[in-house]
């Protein structure tokens, strides 16, 4: 499966930003479909994910929890990234990824599949 995303730019703090990841290739249903971030000298680290399916079951970091929310539109094949009342340590490049598993994970190492990633940038 392919992975496009799309939807980051420049934002102030406080301020909201939608991002999108567009599957191709594969029935995007069939995929657990997760978020992650790098910001510059640090490692890759988890944000959301959500599970496969209808998306019942989704996971958060503790950093993001309350103000992110994961979702998935499976009739258009597209996982989204809401992210709300946004801080300057969220800046980042963002990756959407895809997991051939029904559960959700935190693991960067279980996704199979990656797209590019978008620059988030929040400004104080």
């Amino acid at each position: 499966v392919q992975l496009v995303e799309s939807g980051g730019g420049l934002v102030q703090a406080g301020g909201s930003l939608r991002l999108s990841c567009a599957a191709s290739g594969r029935a995007f249903s069939n995929y657990v479909s997760g978020w992650f971030r790098q910001a510059p000298g640090k490692e890759r680290e988890f944000v959301a994910a959500i599970s496969w399916g209808s998306g019942s079951n989704t996971s958060y970091a503790d950093s993001v929890k309350g103000r992110f929310t994961i979702s998935r539109d499976n009739a258009k094949n597209t996982g989204y990234l809401e992210m709300n009342s946004l801080k300057p340590e969220d800046t980042a490049v963002y990756y959407c990824a895809a997991r051939n598993h029904f559960r959700p994970s935190s693991d960067r190492h279980d996704y199979n599949y990656w797209g590019q990633g978008t620059q988030v940038t929040v400004s104080s």
